[in-house]
């Protein structure tokens, strides 16, 4: 996506139970195709949310697409929608597995994208993005709310799924730990305020449709684009 993650770890998929679990939570299975468990269990959660926010779209651009589990996941029970996968160069080998492995007709071929470069040529009218705003600088997250404000279509959604502090404070203590693990990896990475997220949608065009409490104490946030867009 737009950072490299930290060594030996893949924080995006977190939601386990314990510090130390959320830190190392992917496994390397035979063939080496990228595995994060915790996407497994995510999954249906995250579907519900999706099948409501994207039932009139046609093409999604997943920011951050890590491991590629999801994108076939969603693709498949979602087939009215082209599911393009994006992520920095590094991950987007194990991410084809996932898409050459499930054949599916809705998933071309994932796209590098990294907020340090320009945005690759690709058209969508939906965005969705899981588990990356607490691994980017917040200086990424502001980049990448000022790139979606220029690009996002009229009326085109966004929904983000992750864990998020309200009133500055985190909502469990495990998110306190597991935020602790992600500054200690890296300084510039932590759980984002979901104030100040909102204030970035906000000065990117978009409005707050929902914020949805899930499993593990994460949310799923949904905003959607008012007027229209136009690419920078």
């Amino acid at each position: 996506m737009w950072l490299v993650w930290p060594a030996g770890r893949r924080a995006r998929q977190h939601n386990l139970d314990t510090p130390v679990a959320r830190q190392f939570p992917v496994t390397m299975p035979l063939m080496d195709k990228p595995h994060a468990p915790a996407t497994d269990r995510n999954r249906e959660p995250i579907l519900a949310v999706l099948r409501e926010r994207f039932a009139d779209r046609h093409s999604v651009l997943e920011i951050g697409s890590g491991t590629g589990q999801h994108a076939v996941y969603f693709a498949r029970a979602l087939p009215w929608l082209r599911w393009q996968t994006s992520d920095v160069a590094v991950n987007l080998p194990g991410i084809r597995q996932w898409l050459d492995e499930a054949v599916l007709p809705n998933t071309p071929a994932p796209l590098t994208l990294d907020l340090r470069q320009p945005w690759p040529a690709v058209e969508f009218d939906a965005v969705f993005s899981a588990n990356t705003l607490h691994i980017m600088g917040w200086p990424e997250v502001q980049q990448l709310f000022q790139a979606l404000g220029r690009r996002m279509p009229a009326d085109g959604p966004l929904t983000v799924y992750g864990p998020f502090n309200y009133g500055g404070r985190f909502t469990s203590d495990s998110n306190a730990s597991f935020d602790a693990s992600l500054r200690a990896g890296n300084p510039a990475s932590g759980l984002r305020d979901f104030e100040a997220v909102d204030t970035l949608a906000k000065q990117a065009g978009l409005r707050l449709i929902e914020d949805r409490a899930m499993p593990a104490n994460n949310r799923c946030i949904s905003w959607q684009r008012a007027g229209n867009g136009a690419e920078a």
